[in-house]
């Protein structure tokens, strides 16, 4: 008779099976469906997909170096006459890595390069949807606060932090013990870092504005400050998760295209975001980088939240 370790061997690979029965069948029909959008606008189409929402807080979720890799997997033999449509969901992740990661694309397919946002692109995931040459969205769908964070805790809040214990305790000596155990938090050097970073951000969306999305705006430095300085300052959003939806971005000057002036366009995208999240949420998918082809680099999660090696795919929709 099999003993506890046996019944748990047993129960493992009948998971296993059924993850991978349910993976073949989830992988076919959106393949099937990015294909068919790519027709729909003849143009190439590359979902980026992380899994933040169903499994948040594990590794490898974010915008990282790693995916420069999975775009040359897909971008390789890509007719990029036709430009690229770039399918956003993620939560953002590394400014160095989205700043390469555009570069890439950009040296790919030049200006040519749309971002559709069918629900959430935070953070890195905005800076890398600016860089592009417009940005499609709906009601339904959110950019981000630019703004950078060291550690976990928004750079723009500590310089802004700072700067009020400097004017208070100018002020007021007598405020200095008060702000002591706050500032003593901070390591030598961090204050600089913190600036650093946010002039990185800063210049690194406020150079991809004007050189592609307002490029033949007559006011395009003017209009590129002007967004970054709404989309990085804190004190104006008052937290990093904020949700940007359409009207606010179209006010600020961000050319937004809305998916519902064509409702073809719009089913079409909805389903293909309906198709990645059931991914998401019924694999062990942690992320998908993925084009019309069926190309895929697909990262997993193991039991234990740690990634797994990648699998790359070279089917083609059924």
């Amino acid at each position: 008779m099999p003993n506890w370790n046996h019944v748990l061997d047993e129960l493992t690979r009948q998971q296993q099976q059924l993850l991978t029965k349910a993976g073949s069948v989830l992988d076919r029909t959106r393949r099937k469906y990015l294909k068919q959008l790519s027709a729909q606008t003849g143009r190439n189409t590359i979902a980026y997909y992380s899994s933040f929402l169903s499994k948040p807080n594990v590794a490898g979720i974010d915008i990282n170096d790693d995916d420069v890799n999975a775009f040359m997997t897909c971008i390789h033999e890509m007719d990029r006459e036709k430009g690229l449509d770039l399918i956003l969901h993620t939560p953002g992740g590394s400014v160095a890595a989205t700043e390469a990661l555009a570069h890439y694309i950009r040296s790919m397919f030049g200006d040519d390069v749309r971002a559709i946002v069918p629900q959430l692109a935070m953070s890195a995931g905005t800076m890398l949807a600016l860089s592009c040459k417009s940005v499609l969205m709906g009601k339904q769908s959110s950019l981000g606060p630019i703004d950078p964070h060291l550690n976990g805790i928004p750079a723009d809040v500590v310089v802004t932090e700072f700067r009020r214990a400097l004017r208070e305790i100018t002020k007021d000596p007598k405020k200095a013990p008060v702000w002591a155990p706050i500032l003593g938090r901070y390591t030598p050097s961090y204050l600089t870092q913190c600036e650093y970073a946010m002039q990185w951000s800063r210049s690194f969306v406020r150079d991809a504005l004007k050189s592609n999305m307002l490029q033949r705006s007559n006011k395009k430095d003017e209009l590129a400050a002007s967004i970054v300085r709404a989309l990085s300052s804190a004190a104006v959003n008052k937290a990093h998760n904020k949700h940007l939806h359409i009207d606010r971005l179209k006010k600020l000057g961000v050319k937004v295209e809305a998916l519902e002036d064509d409702q073809d366009l719009q089913e079409a995208v909805l389903t293909v975001h309906h198709c990645y999240i059931h991914t998401m949420t019924n694999t062990p998918c942690l992320k998908i980088v993925e084009n019309h082809d069926g190309r895929a680099l697909v990262r997993n999660v193991g039991p234990q939240a740690i990634p797994q090696p990648v699998s790359i795919s070279f089917g083609s929709p059924a």
